[in-house]
């Protein structure tokens, strides 16, 4: 089957490419530039050129490449997030969220395409406060932190446009926190480098739960919705949401890295911005039910526990 990836340079892309190569499918990356163009190749799929946010280019690109699936990676969060500065931190990954994804769709009409899966996100999005975990069914949180609202609105408008477009087959897979090689969970990364130098503290009393799902496991979870699932959206997580009190001593443990400082709700409220208090005392984790019934899939980490073990 013909697909093509959309941002296939970034975290996901790298593992999701190989993958989708091994199932047997042929493969076109789309990216911004040719200087990523080479690494694409070396994993066996074909490029194409053009920035997401250019409508000419994006309708070219997928006209030449005539695919079954077009697959939407396309993020921008290379430089970080800045709690303080939520939404200024997203804001080109809002922009691809939303033009870029009604720039592939209207592509896709162009060229015939079956179906499309599209990221999204599943973490501080979803309904604060009362069961651990959310489901799909749940609706997103309805009051998001100030600092979130303009990303909020971002995703929000993502899912209605590929759930309600009656010309494709538009699933949505909201992601839960990833980590792996290239991300800031990972050998190096952002907030590996906080941790071990003890910048991460805990915050209040750390009840914000988390799901994560490593690269390799989200990436598996993508090749079988090419050819699974019907269109709606579903959660990729791992099977163990875990508090911020938990994953966070334990992750600095698996470090050898000091245990993390302890600082008030209403320091961190100064230092770090609402946003991050919410994420650390309020948000809940991602239910996964919905995503291994309907693609007949397992993490391959079932915890992040595991996970960070072997990949840290």
């Amino acid at each position: 089957m013909k697909v093509l990836v959309a941002g296939a340079t970034g975290g996901l892309g790298r593992s999701l490419v190989p993958k989708l190569i091994a199932a047997g499918h042929e493969v076109t990356g789309m990216i911004r530039s040719e200087s990523g163009a080479a690494g694409v190749r070396a994993q066996g799929a074909q490029v194409v050129l053009a920035d997401g946010l250019d409508a000419a280019a994006v309708k070219a690109a997928v006209g030449s490449v005539q695919p079954e699936v077009v697959v939407h990676q396309m993020t921008a969060l290379k430089s970080g997030i800045d709690f303080k500065k939520f939404d200024e931190s997203f804001a080109l990954t809002n922009r691809l969220r939303t033009e870029g994804t009604d720039n592939l769709l209207a592509a896709s009409h162009a060229a015939g395409v079956r179906r499309i899966i599209v990221q999204s996100y599943a973490g501080w999005n979803l309904q604060r406060g009362g069961s651990p975990t959310k489901t799909e069914d749940v609706p997103l949180d309805a009051e998001p932190v100030a600092a979130t609202a303009k990303t909020m609105a971002g995703i929000r408008q993502l899912e209605a446009a590929v759930t309600g477009d009656q010309a494709l087959e538009g699933l949505v897979l909201r992601y839960a926190s990833f980590y792996g090689p290239t991300g800031a969970i990972g050998k190096g990364g952002e907030m590996v480098e906080l941790i071990r130098a003890r910048k991460l503290p805990l915050i209040g009393d750390g009840s914000g739960i988390w799901s994560f799902i490593h690269y390799d496991d989200a990436a598996d979870a993508t090749v079988r919705a090419v050819t699974m699932g019907d269109p709606g959206i579903y959660q990729i997580a791992d099977d163990d949401p875990a508090s911020v009190a938990v994953w966070l001593p334990e992750l600095a443990r698996i470090l050898g890295a000091k245990p993390p400082r302890h600082i008030p709700v209403w320091l961190a409220k100064l230092a770090a911005g609402e946003a991050a208090v919410s994420a650390f005392t309020q948000i809940r984790g991602a239910d996964n039910s919905k995503a291994k019934d309907a693609f007949c899939w397992q993490p391959g980490y079932a915890s992040w526990r595991q996970g960070f073990r072997h990949g840290l």
